[in-house]
């Protein structure tokens, strides 16, 4: 445990060696009882703690609760539109594209399959045309 590191748990979770990370609080403790200076700190914390015990917790009323969040939806409701309607328009654009891939890819697809059905037919004929004693009914179905 350094100096530093110490001074900087006092400040972060007060004189109060409860509200210290459990990892860190055995060495604290140890430091703590071993540096004069720690005690100096741990008294100057204490007394913070003791102000921010003494205070009393403010309340906001009911009324300036509803006018916060109505503030903030009404806030994040129009910034959320505004920013994102580029992103829609983007969505609509990429979803378009893809709609219209997909469609040609159906077409080439179908033009294709006559194509190359009608190669694989005339070959089968051909073959079964070359072969001695191949019934008519074979080849043309």
């Amino acid at each position: 445990m350094t100096s530093e590191r110490f001074l900087a748990l006092v400040a972060a979770y007060g004189a109060d060696a409860r509200r210290w990370p459990e990892a860190e609080r055995d060495a604290a403790r140890a430091f703590a009882a071993a540096d004069p200076r720690a005690a100096t700190a741990l008294a100057e914390a204490a007394a913070a703690d003791a102000l921010l015990q003494a205070s009393r917790a403010i309340q906001p009323s009911m009324a300036l609760r509803d006018r916060v969040i109505a503030s903030a939806a009404g806030a994040g409701l129009k910034a959320g539109r505004e920013g994102r309607r580029w992103l829609d328009r983007l969505a609509l654009a990429l979803g378009a594209g893809w709609a219209a891939a997909a469609c040609a890819g159906v077409v080439a697809g179908v033009m294709m399959t006559g194509h190359l059905t009608a190669d694989a037919q005339a070959e089968a004929v051909l073959y079964q045309a070359w072969l001695p004693g191949v019934d008519d009914a074979e080849v043309l179905g």
